[in-house]
């Protein structure tokens, strides 16, 4: 009989959880260590990888950060190595309010995703466009899932 590999949930995970761990939230945390251990598998895309090296670069969002600059780096360079590198070759918009996050479901559609993990769950309502099987859901939802 043949053995059955573990379901690994494919993600997009929003910049702010990142941040959100390495300020020591718990359930971000968590979420970063499920990834580190291979029990979610993330995408990454070339928007989410500028945007990450973006916001870590904002001494000011890690004054009580309680990793340092160069831990932080580590954990980055750790987590897309982790992440699995996915082209985006259509854009869906306008779909969302903030044109910022687009990218996000943009790279999720790309990837077959099955949700988005995100502290900000409001600023995935009210899309244009719907998308069956891509959830928005928060670190603390998904844990309950992993």
């Amino acid at each position: 009989m043949a053995k059955m590999l573990p379901f690994i949930m494919v993600v997009v995970i929003d910049t702010n959880v990142f941040v959100s761990a390495c300020l020591g939230n718990g359930d971000s945390t968590r979420v970063i260590e499920a990834v580190l251990l291979e029990k979610i598998h993330p995408l990454i895309g070339t928007a989410l990888v500028n945007e990450y090296e973006a916001v870590l670069s904002r001494p000011s969002l890690f004054k009580t950060s309680r990793l340092n600059d160069d831990e932080r780096n580590k954990l980055l360079d750790l987590f897309f190595s982790k992440c699995n590198l996915q082209k985006v070759y259509f854009n869906w918009r306008p779909n969302l309010r903030d044109e910022a996050d687009n990218h996000l479901i943009e790279l999720a559609i790309a990837g077959n995703a099955q949700a988005i993990v995100t502290q900000n769950v409001k600023d995935f309502r009210g899309t244009e466009l719907f998308f069956d099987g891509l959830r928005i859901l928060t670190p603390n939802q998904i844990l309950k899932e992993v």
